[in-house]
């Protein structure tokens, strides 16, 4: 009997880690540590920039939840990518960042009361265009942005967001008869204490979330001392969509819209050590076209973001961390923590429960939070050559112009109204100062660096990614 022929064997090519399907059991409790490491950070931006244009709880709520919408479509967007133009498909998170809070404050500062946030807004609509417009070409710019740059940026971040929550930690309003009162200090250092202890004591997911920890452990000690207002709760709606430009149609004013052109550079370099990074972790080769669709979905979420309340948009880098720890790749894990955001963000109730938390719980969770961000920036120069004196030159003086704001706000006083603008943000003063004397030390009369010696440099263990 003739043996019967048996069909060639194909062999199914293996399943590349990022995309990869786990099962639930695997892929929920992977997409929460997601959220849990992302969920103050996200909210942080919208919390601070509605405090201070004097939003009330309702209005800091519907904040809040467009932020956390805008958060989740970008994330979609990302991880599962629309054919080969936007979407970088990595592990990507994206949402508002904190790099542009203090720029947006500055132009709280010197816009008329019911102006604020339109002319915020407008800024932030042009700095999406911004990135959309130079995203291409983004990776042949990059070398003017090196460790050295970004780690003068990320740190000034840190830095001069303290004060935010050093106010925040006293009561947040200075108006009130209780500001900065021994029983707003003691609940803002329990606070800080629960999350040190936890960072102590725990491990694996329980220390990731030491900051959420915190936060819940001083509201709940709140609540016996009449600290913590259920306001908010009880009338926000269950569930709706952000109204279109509910805050007002956008304002376009020059110095705004530089300011945030400015931080949107920043923004775009993070985001591309990021997808760098990722690349490295998830052992898939980042190119510039991977670069040049993540860096879309940027300046998409940030055009588009403002119509309903959204900030400026960039990677999250303790979602890169994330990845790194856990080395779970998928980027279906993070698919699902961006559809989370997005359901959060669909009901104004559950932004509502993070309104609940007292501003000295805020703040003394803040502490712990702003100052990571001034770590990751320090950390950064300690590996971007300070052993050469123009390096160091450049750092002192970068610096310098960075905190001049923070030690002494009038020092603009008498500049014109888009000089304040600008240099009234320690980011941006530093960010110029930095980046054009790095032109004048590195560039002016050297031979220009290789685009690949150019992406080399944004490491990913550079530190170069805020919290």
């Amino acid at each position: 009997m003739a043996q019967q022929e048996q069909a060639p064997h194909h062999p199914v090519p293996p399943v590349h880690p990022v995309d990869e399907k786990p099962a639930v059991r695997r892929l929920v409790p992977a997409a929460l540590q997601h959220i849990a490491a992302m969920y103050a950070g996200v909210v942080t931006p919208p919390l601070i920039i509605g405090q201070a244009v004097g939003l009330d709880t309702a209005g800091r709520t519907r904040l809040i939840a467009a932020s956390l919408l805008i958060a989740g479509l970008a994330t979609l967007l990302q991880t599962l990518g629309i054919r080969k133009f936007v979407g970088n498909r990595l592990p990507f998170v994206n949402a508002a960042s904190s790099a542009g809070i203090t720029p947006m404050l500055a132009i709280a500062e010197t816009t008329a009361k019911g102006h604020q946030l339109p002319a915020i807004y407008g800024a932030v609509m042009c700095a999406g265009v911004f990135c959309l417009a130079i995203g291409p070409f983004f990776g042949k710019l990059l070398r003017f942005f090196p460790p050295l740059v970004t780690g003068i940026v990320i740190t000034l971040i840190g830095v001069t967001l303290m004060p935010v929550p050093v106010g925040w930690a006293q009561g947040g309003d200075k108006q009130a008869a209780d500001f900065g009162s021994m029983q707003n200090l003691a609940l803002a250092g329990f606070t800080l204490l629960v999350v040190l202890l936890v960072q102590r004591f725990t491990k694996g997911f329980v220390k990731q979330i030491a900051l959420l920890i915190g936060l819940v452990a001083g509201t709940l000690a709140a609540i016996p001392f009449g600290m913590a207002s259920f306001d908010g709760l009880r009338s926000a709606p269950i569930a709706a969509l952000p109204t279109p430009f509910s805050f007002g149609a956008p304002e376009f004013q020059p110095a705004a819209i530089l300011s945030l052109c400015i931080v949107m550079l920043v923004l775009m370099t993070e985001s591309s050590a990021g997808m760098l990074a990722l690349g490295e972790i998830c052992d898939r080769k980042t190119t510039g076209a991977t670069i040049t669709r993540g860096l879309r979905t940027d300046g998409i979420a940030t055009l588009l973001g403002p119509v309903f309340g959204g900030l400026p948009t960039s990677a999250f880098a303790q979602n890169v961390g994330v990845v790194s720890l856990t080395r779970v790749r998928s980027r279906y894990v993070v698919a699902l923590a961006g559809a989370v955001l997005l359901v959060l963000g669909a009901f104004p109730v559950l932004g509502a429960v993070v309104s609940l938390v007292p501003m000295p719980v805020l703040g003394g969770a803040g502490i712990v939070l702003f100052g990571s961000i001034a770590v990751s920036g320090i950390r950064t120069l300690s590996e971007a050559g300070l052993d050469d004196s123009s390096n160091i030159i450049l750092v002192a003086v970068s610096l310098g112009a960075g905190i001049i704001p923070l030690a002494a706000p009038t020092f603009y006083s008498g500049f014109p109204a888009w000089a304040q603008t600008v240099l009234g943000s320690g980011i941006s003063a530093g960010a110029l100062v930095a980046v054009t004397l790095n032109l004048f030390f590195h560039h002016l009369g050297t031979r220009s660096s290789s685009r690949a010696a150019v992406l080399s440099a944004v490491t990913p263990g550079s530190g170069t990614q805020i919290p």
